[in-house]
């Protein structure tokens, strides 16, 4: 069954505006450590923060709240199976929004997908609760 679901479009350039303007500080608040080196370590690193960006946004509307009600920015971080599959792994204030709204008997699973093509990124996210087996 779905609990939720969510979108969103970043800009780009907007994104690396902000990266050149604030530099860490925007990196540190937002994003994970492991966010920030995959980030980093990536050719286009304004798309991949976009990205990134975009899927939290895209989660936190999924989760029924937007970004407010003690949900933080770093409660949701998007890393990368082998495959190159994206995940959201929810921490803190998200991971208990997640817990309560995931009916019991069941598990919550985050599905994420990823694009961008400049000047545009963007996330969705579903959220699926299973069945326990």
């Amino acid at each position: 069954m779905i609990l939720g679901i969510g979108t969103d479009l970043a800009n780009i350039d907007r994104i690396a505006g902000v990266l050149d303007r604030f530099g860490d500080r925007f990196r540190n608040r937002v994003f994970t450590v492991a966010e920030q080196s995959k980030a980093e370590r990536r050719r286009e690193t304004a798309a991949t923060y976009a990205k990134r960006w975009a899927a939290k946004e895209a989660c936190s509307k999924a989760l029924g709240t937007g970004l407010r009600m003690g949900i933080a920015w770093r409660d949701m971080a998007v890393t990368n199976l082998r495959t190159g599959q994206p995940v959201m792994q929810v921490t803190g204030w998200a991971a208990e929004r997640l817990a309560a709204m995931t009916p019991p008997g069941h598990e919550a699973v985050i599905h994420v997908s990823l694009t961008d093509d400049h000047p545009w990124a963007q996330a969705f996210v579903v959220i699926e609760a299973r069945p326990l087996p």
